[in-house]
């Protein structure tokens, strides 16, 4: 058989570098060491997620971006920076919430000096979704919010709509509640100011609702 006949090998997966000692900060230097697919070979370093191990919130992306990938950080590019913003527009403390992504390596098309962000394909999501779940694990959250589609259907299923589904609470074998909605930069990537603020106002309330789901604190 030739090799454009030939079936890709399929990725190894994550688990195998998992370590067995499960605690946060071995999760992170872990993860560096990750060769569970081959995303891994051109991005700068693995981004895991960042929060305490007692976030009652959860936040889910995709992927981290080129900013996360040169910094080692999640949600500190422009996405990030309006994450922030509508938190805080949301009542919500980020150094209170645990924020993440289903796939730790930036997978991206260089044209010229940039770098284009490009969706991690099922093989890839699959491959990494050990560490994700090794996150849940330790956390145990109250409530996770899935920012965009593929984190939406990474945890929930492939036949997962957000236009349909949105904000609306579902359980989940990793939390009480679930709940999807927009991720930031598909904000910033609305046409003009006025679909923007639009965007951004329903993003905002997306969160507050998020955040009336965790149980009142005696």
């Amino acid at each position: 058989m030739g090799a454009s006949t030939r079936k890709a090998e399929p990725f190894r997966g994550a688990a195998s570098f998992l370590p067995e000692k499960r605690t946060l900060p071995a999760l992170r230097d872990a993860v560096q060491s990750c060769r569970g697919c081959d995303l891994y070979r051109h991005a700068t370093q693995a981004v895991f997620g960042e929060g305490p191990k007692k976030a009652r919130l959860v936040f889910i992306g995709e992927q981290p971006g080129n900013e996360e990938d040169i910094q080692g950080h999640p949600f500190v590019g422009p996405a990030g920076v309006l994450l922030d913003r509508a938190l805080g527009d949301a009542s919500i403390d980020r150094a209170e919430t645990y924020v993440t992504n289903v796939v730790k390596h930036f997978k991206f098309e260089g044209r010229g000096k940039r770098r284009i962000h490009q969706k991690p394909r099922i093989g890839e999501i699959k491959a990494c979704e050990p560490w994700l779940e090794a996150e849940i694990e330790l956390i145990r959250p109250e409530v996770i919010v899935c920012l965009g589609a593929t984190a939406a259907q990474t945890l929930l299923g492939a036949k997962f709509r957000l236009t349909k589904s949105r904000g609306v609470p579902l359980e989940h074998p990793w939390a009480p509640h679930v709940v999807a909605t927009i991720h930031p930069s598909a904000i910033l990537r609305a046409p003009d100011a006025v679909q923007r603020h639009e965007e951004y106002s329903r993003f905002v309330a997306d969160l507050k609702g998020a955040r009336l789901l965790l149980t009142v604190k005696p």
